[in-house]
C-alpha cells in the first residue's frame, strides 16, 4: 500500500488546491483557471476549520453546472478531510473488561449502542458524527493485528459493514420511538417522529460509510478511493446499469438538459440565418460593379421544422434508456412541428397519447407496459416482428417530410431481425437514425443484430445522457 499523496512542503495549501481541482478535473467537473484562482481566494478568505464554510465557499467558485455537486462533495472530503487518524472525539468507547484501566479492554457494544439510541433521540449530529468516528475506530476494523510484509505491523482494513453490523442502528427504531411516545400523540405526530428517526439512522449510516473512506484514503491514496468511491455525475451514468435512485436523479435532469439543447439550437440557426448562393441575383447586382461580384446575393432560408416519428423498445433494462430520451423528445417537441411515438416489445403500438403537452409524466412508462398492446407470446423483444407490425399498421406515420429515431440495443433473442422492415421504414423517411445505449464494443456480440441494423441506418452509441444530448444536438433541425 503507498502512503496517501501529498503535494510537498514547497507548495503548500496553493498545491494542495492545484491537486483537488486536478481530480475535479479528471471527474469531469469543468474547472478553468479562472474558478481556480477564485477558490484560492476563498481559501485566503475563510478559516479552514470551518469546512462547511469553506465547502460552500469552494463550491461558488468552482462549480458551474447542476449535477456535480455530489462528485463535489465526496472529492472534498477525501481532499479536505474532517480529521487525521483516528482524530479527537469527546465520546468515551465503553469497555466491558477494562480492569488494568489502560483502556484496552473489549468494546462494550451493547452499551455503545444505548449511547447512539440517546444521540438518535436526540438528534444532535455534531456528537454523533463524533461517535461514528469512535465507532469505526474500536469496531470498524479488521487485521490489526499480526505482522504486515517484512515483520511490519499489518495495517488494519476498515469495514462499514463491520461498524454497522455490530450496532445495527435500524433495530433501535422501536427502542426510540417508545422512549418519545406520549399518551396524546396522534397518528401524524408518531408518523412525523418515525420519519424523523429513520433519517437520522440513515445520516448515521453515512457517516460511518464517509469515516471508513477517510481512514482508507490515508492509507491508500486519496487518488485510488476517488477512482473507486466517486459518485458519477447523473449525465454520466450508464443507462443499462443504472439502479432506480440514479434513474431518478436522470429524470430531473431532462428540462435543464432541453433547456441547453434548445439554446444551443438558436445560436446555430443564428448563424445559419442565410440561406445558398443565389447565382442569378449575384450576376444581376455585379453588372453596376463592371461584372464584379462585390455583393453576393443569398436565397431566402425557409426553415420548416420536420416532423418526427419515435419508434422505442420498451422492454427490460432499455425501458430506462426510452423513457429518459422520450422525456428528453417531449421536452424539446417545439422544434418539432409534429411528434409521434410508437413503442414495441413484440408488437407495435402508438403511445403518442402519453406524452402530448399536459399529460402527466409521472410513472408513465408503466402506463405504457399496461395499457399499449405490445406482446403476443412470450413478452421478450422481437425486433423483426416489431418491425413488421408498424409497416402493416402504421406506415402512413412516415413522409418524406419525416426524422425517423429508433430507440433500442437491437437483440433480437435470435429472432429474424427483419431488415427488409427497417429499409423501407428508413426508405420514406426524410432523416433516420438509431440510438443504442449499448457500448458499441458489444454490438453484433450474443443475439445482437446491431452491426446489421447500422448497414441499413446510422446508429449511434448513446450509454449516458451525455452522450444522448451530443447526438440529439446534432441531430436537430436547423
Amino acid at each position: 500500500m503507498t502512503a496517501p499523496p501529498t503535494s510537498g512542503p514547497e507548495h503548500g495549501l496553493p498545491g494542495h488546491l492545484v491537486d483537488f481541482v486536478s481530480a475535479l478535473r479528471r471527474h469531469h467537473v469543468a474547472v478553468g483557471p479562472g474558478e481556480t484562482v477564485d477558490a484560492a481566494r476563498v481559501l485566503g478568505a475563510l478559516d479552514l476549520l470551518h469546512r462547511d464554510q469553506l465547502r460552500e465557499g469552494l463550491a461558488a467558485a468552482l462549480l458551474r453546472r447542476s449535477g456535480q455537486r455530489t462528485t463535489f462533495d465526496a472529492l472534498f472530503d477525501l481532499w479536505f478531510p474532517p480529521a487525521l487518524g483516528a482524530g479527537a472525539s469527546e465520546v468515551d468507547v465503553p469497555r466491558t473488561d477494562d480492569a488494568t484501566g489502560d483502556g484496552t479492554g473489549p468494546v462494550d457494544v451493547d452499551a455503545l449502542r444505548e449511547i447512539l439510541a440517546d444521540l438518535l433521540r436526540d438528534g444532535d449530529e455534531e456528537t454523533l458524527r463524533e461517535l461514528a468516528r469512535a465507532a469505526v475506530e474500536a469496531i470498524g476494523t479488521s487485521g490489526a493485528a499480526g505482522q504486515g510484509v517484512r515483520g511490519q505491523s499489518a495495517k488494519p482494513n476498515w469495514s462499514a459493514y463491520q461498524a454497522l453490523s455490530a450496532l445495527s442502528p435500524d433495530t433501535l427504531l422501536a427502542q426510540i420511538l417508545d422512549g418519545l411516545r406520549g399518551e396524546d400523540d396522534s397518528d401524524f405526530v408518531s408518523e412525523i417522529r418515525r420519519r424523523e428517526i429513520r433519517d437520522r439512522i440513515a445520516r448515521f449510516r453515512d457517516m460511518v460509510r464517509d469515516e471508513v473512506r477517510r481512514r482508507t484514503a490515508e492509507q491508500r491514496g486519496r487518488e485510488q478511493i476517488a477512482r473507486s468511491a466517486t459518485p458519477k455525475q447523473p449525465g454520466r451514468v450508464d443507462f443499462l446499469t443504472a439502479n432506480t435512485a440514479q434513474l431518478t436523479e436522470l429524470r430531473r435532469t431532462v428540462h435543464p438538459l432541453a433547456r441547453r439543447l434548445a439554446s444551443r439550437l438558436s445560436a446555430r440557426r443564428r448563424r445559419a440565418h442565410r440561406g445558398r448562393l443565389d447565382l442569378r441575383r449575384t450576376l444581376r447586382r455585379s453588372m453596376s460593379t463592371g461584372g464584379v461580384p462585390m455583393e453576393p446575393a443569398y436565397r431566402t432560408r425557409r426553415p420548416g421544422r420536420p416532423e418526427l416519428v419515435v419508434l422505442c423498445d420498451v422492454s427490460g433494462s432499455v425501458a430506462g434508456f426510452s423513457h429518459f430520451t422520450l422525456l428528453l423528445v417531449q421536452a424539446l417537441r417545439e422544434q418539432f412541428s409534429k411528434v409521434r411515438v410508437f413503442a414495441f416489445v413484440e408488437r407495435t403500438d402508438e403511445v403518442t397519447h402519453l406524452f402530448e403537452p399536459g399529460a402527466e409524466l409521472a410513472g408513465v412508462m408503466q402506463r405504457v407496459l399496461r395499457e399499449a398492446r405490445l406482446t403476443a407470446f412470450d413478452g421478450h423483444s422481437d425486433y423483426g416482428s416489431a418491425f413488421g407490425d408498424f409497416v402493416e399498421h402504421y406506415a402512413e406515420a412516415i413522409t418524406p417530410k419525416t426524422s425517423l429515431l429508433v430507440l433500442g440495443d437491437g437483440r433480437t433473442n435470435y429472432r429474424d431481425p427483419n431488415l427488409r422492415g427497417l429499409a423501407m421504414m428508413t426508405g420514406r423517411a426524410r432523416h433516420a437514425h438509431w440510438l443504442n445505449p449499448e457500448p458499441q464494443r458489444m454490438w453484433g456480440t450474443g443475439d445482437s443484430a446491431a452491426k446489421r441494423y447500422a448497414e441499413v441506418l446510422p446508429m449511434h452509441e448513446c450509454r449516458t445522457a451525455t452522450q444522448l444530448a451530443d447526438v440529439v444536438e446534432g441531430l436537430l433541425p436547423i
